[in-house]
């Protein structure tokens, strides 16, 4: 308890004296260029990864941020579910093990202790970003823990670390850390995980792909005190995927073509980074052995039978993959070449909004609701 007081005083002392006018130059403390990059180190040689935890953010009494249509919280389950059947599709051998898989509340220590006790390789963290009277700032931000450097990378720290405020015994857990007091940030973003410079160097990849892949504008790669990353003992990262206080950003985050994007950019990164199982052989998108499917139309509650949709295509499936989301699919076949011609066709047909994706065909036979097309 001494040193944990020590520790806190020395950082509060610390955090006075950098501020502007109380004894240290702006330059002794505050670092102008907020991202953090590895591109003066070379890169860390490829680990072999077969083992991957998916931390959706928030769930059930804690919603997360909010946009004007949407909630975090379900943002990031969605896309985190893709990001495993997109997984599965490409390197089945591969686990990826997600922290919450519906909308459910899971404690910030209970998902680094899912993490730990599943040796997972690798732990990424999905969240939306926020930020109140700015609705112009937009793009996607990956952090890794550490000291923040700029005032944005604690807002949003103490914003994510906010979620401790629905545990009933938060601060018998988290040692009386107090998720509003900057003091009690600066000592947690003094932690350092042992895998600081993979974290950076896959944070890095993350953004090349959000930035290039997805076509988001990328706010760089930040340092900032999350409880979630403190006690994970792989490396580790937290992915703000966009701002859902920008109009546009979060109607691209909504749309299942932007959380299939942003889930493909995230499996894009890994696979430069890491080893993965069966990657000599893997089945890639544009290959010949992957089902294809052209989604086209997503709803809150089941089509009708006489609509005109069932009509007008042939084959068409219901899948109802959660109790409130029914989407409806044209099975396209093993060819992305041919699955593109029949896009095209139902687009020259009239059918605006169709898109291309991985068919999972053994997921949906597990899931399909009865009644079901």
């Amino acid at each position: 308890m001494r040193m944990y007081t020590f520790l806190m005083v020395s950082c509060f002392f610390f955090y006075i004296l950098s501020l502007p006018g109380m004894g240290l130059a702006d330059s002794d403390f505050i670092i102008a260029e907020e991202s953090v990059s590895n591109t003066e180190m070379e890169d860390p040689p490829k680990s072999k990864v077969y083992k991957i935890i998916i931390d959706p953010g928030h769930g059930g009494k804690d919603g997360g941020c909010s946009g004007r249509h949407s909630h975090e919280k379900d943002i990031v389950l969605a896309i985190g579910q893709k990001i495993k059947a997109l997984s599965k599709q490409k390197y089945p051998e591969l686990e990826i093990i997600m922290t919450r898989d519906r909308d459910e509340f899971i404690p910030l220590h209970e998902r680094a202790k899912i993490a730990n006790r599943n040796n997972a390789d690798l732990f990424i963290s999905l969240h939306c970003n926020s930020i109140a009277g700015r609705s112009h700032v937009h793009g996607s931000e990956t952090y890794v823990l550490g000291l923040h450097r700029a005032e944005d990378n604690l807002r949003v720290a103490k914003r994510e670390n906010a979620s401790i405020l629905y545990e009933n015994d938060y601060k018998a857990q988290y040692d009386g850390f107090d998720p509003s007091s900057v003091e009690g940030h600066i000592l947690l973003s003094m932690f350092q995980n042992a895998h600081l410079e993979q974290s950076i160097h896959f944070a890095n990849l993350v953004e090349d792909r959000l930035e290039n892949n997805a076509k988001r504008h990328s706010r760089g790669v930040k340092q900032a005190g999350f409880l979630v990353l403190r006690e994970t003992t792989m490396p580790a990262v937290l992915v703000e995927t966009g701002f859902l206080t920008h109009a546009k950003e979060e109607d691209f985050l909504r749309d299942e073509k932007g959380q299939y994007k942003v889930a493909e950019s995230i499996i894009q990164a890994i696979e430069r980074y890491a080893i993965l199982p069966s990657q000599s052989s893997h089945r890639d998108m544009d290959s010949e052995s992957v089902q294809f499917g052209i989604q086209l139309a997503a709803t809150s509650s089941p089509i009708d039978p006489e609509h005109p949709l069932w009509k007008r295509h042939s084959g068409l499936v219901e899948w109802s993959c959660s109790p409130s989301t029914y989407k409806y699919i044209l099975p396209a076949g093993e060819n992305k070449s041919q699955a593109k011609q029949l896009k095209s066709k139902i687009e020259a047909d009239g059918q605006s909004g169709a898109f291309i994706i991985p068919w999972p065909y053994e997921q949906i036979r597990r899931n399909v609701a009865p009644g079901t097309k």
